[in-house]
């Protein structure tokens, strides 16, 4: 068989033979729909049960309407959760990835270390323990949830989603697109009850804090260990005053 052939015989077979995706990666469908459900206020992690200061806000005259509710949440995402939360879901997302188990307790130690009030420690190692729960009913042989589950003095929500959505085979920004969504539909759906709001006005306090996550995530995942950072002190103290709030509906 002369060269020529040999090489025609090769390009024949690869042109038979269909290209497919390695076993360990889902399709991006399967991928994406993990994602919704990890986004999901049906998730059993308890995220409806907390309004994260909103609440106290709410009552101390700070949020009253559509307008300033937008306002609030727009200021959190990107003062607060862009550089805390998600900046810390895309660390540990790397480090499930890569077994790096040091790097995965010291960012669930970060994040235990600089909840500035007990209610709101509380709220991310009660999420925590319940998102180990939830992948342990899944039945997925994956080491890495005894892993979490061990953590001390318990698994923090941003460091246990980052294990759920790393398991989805997702890319790192699909992963924060998912966990801000998250977030921002549990507030919205606190801002209905707690200002309250109308279904249509939450809409647009939803379509407002939508248009913002692209780049609230853009800004997480260029930040340094160094410039992470959680000081919010009107949110601090807004969430000490809840843990005293006479009459209230959400835990923190």
């Amino acid at each position: 068989m002369t060269t020529r052939t040999a090489k025609a015989t090769r390009t024949e077979k690869q042109r038979r033979v269909p290209r497919t995706r390695p076993p360990s990666a889902p399709p991006p469908a399967a991928a994406l729909l993990q994602l919704m459900w990890l986004a999901s206020p049906a998730l059993p992690v308890g995220g409806f049960s907390y309004s994260e200061g909103l609440e106290s806000a709410v009552d101390s005259g700070h949020v009253t309407n559509q307008a300033t509710a937008s306002v609030w949440l727009l200021d959190q995402l990107h003062l607060s959760l862009a550089r805390s939360d998600i900046a810390v879901v895309s660390r540990a997302f790397k480090a499930w990835q890569r077994a790096d188990f040091g790097s995965v307790t010291e960012l669930n130690a970060w994040v235990t270390s600089t909840r500035e009030t007990s209610e709101a420690r509380q709220q991310t190692e009660q999420m925590g323990r319940s998102m180990v729960e939830w992948l342990k009913n899944r039945g997925l042989a994956d080491e890495r949830i005894a892993q979490l589950g061990a953590l001390k003095p318990a698994p923090t929500w941003p460091v246990a989603f980052a294990l759920a959505a790393a398991q989805t085979g997702a890319p790192l920004r699909e992963a924060l697109l998912s966990f801000a969504f998250g977030w921002a539909e549990n507030m919205v759906q606190a801002a209905l009850k707690a200002v309250p709001l109308g279904q249509n006005a939450g809409q647009r306090v939803l379509a407002a804090l939508t248009a913002q996550i692209p780049d609230a995530v853009d800004h997480a995942v260029q930040l340094m260990d160094s410039e992470r950072q959680a000081f919010t002190p009107m949110l601090a103290i807004l969430s000490a005053q809840h843990e005293t709030q006479y009459s209230r509906l959400f835990r923190s």
